[in-house]
């Protein structure tokens, strides 16, 4: 599958549905699903500190939608410094999530296609690593594991075994220790 997929295509069962970067008109219908997949307290969680105020890597928001149009799955990357290297510089790197599918539509695989979308895209524009906190037992599929990011933090109380992180550069994150910041633009 290519990495640009802007109106892409894709069958699965029982229905199509289509994965496309994320626009305005997608915005409230976004929110509303993360609302419902996430709960009350999505916004309390540390990732979403690092969010706050923030806008998405440039490119690097997807959707899913439906054959009528509507939006049934997302996923986003956030720019932000992954602590700092051994000469004390600060390490690029992205921050995914949430990644949410409808719940009316999942076990269809469609967010394991938006996850290797944003894996794709954000490697090639060039970007070194991936971070996020979720299920080992999901991501581990797609390469994030708790090792890459053993002396990184983030800010705020978080599962340490749910901390994972994916190099899209080889070494990129070796030597990487401290506290998780933003540092995308700001809104």
């Amino acid at each position: 599958m290519a990495a640009v997929f802007n109106s892409a295509r894709v069958v699965s069962a029982p229905s199509a549905y289509r994965i496309d970067r994320e626009s305005l008109g997608d915005v409230a219908a976004r929110e509303a699903l993360l609302d419902r997949a996430m709960g009350p307290g999505r916004r309390r969680k540390s990732s979403e500190k690092l969010r706050k105020g923030r806008l998405a890597a440039e490119g690097l928001s997807f959707v899913a939608h439906d054959a009528e149009g509507n939006v049934i799955a997302t996923v986003r990357l956030w720019n932000v410094e992954a602590g700092v290297d051994r000469l004390g510089r600060p390490v690029a790197a992205l921050l995914l999530g949430p990644l949410a599918v409808d719940s009316s539509r999942e076990g269809q695989g469609i967010g394991g296609v938006l996850m290797r979308a944003a894996i794709t895209e954000a490697k090639q524009r060039g970007h070194g690593a991936i971070l996020l906190v979720g299920d080992p037992e999901y991501y581990e599929r797609f390469g994030f594991f708790a090792e890459k990011v053993q002396h990184l933090v983030m800010p705020g109380p978080f599962e340490r075994r749910r901390f994972l992180g994916l190099e899209l550069v080889d070494g990129w994150l070796d030597g990487a220790a401290g506290v998780i910041v933003a540092s995308g633009d700001r809104i």
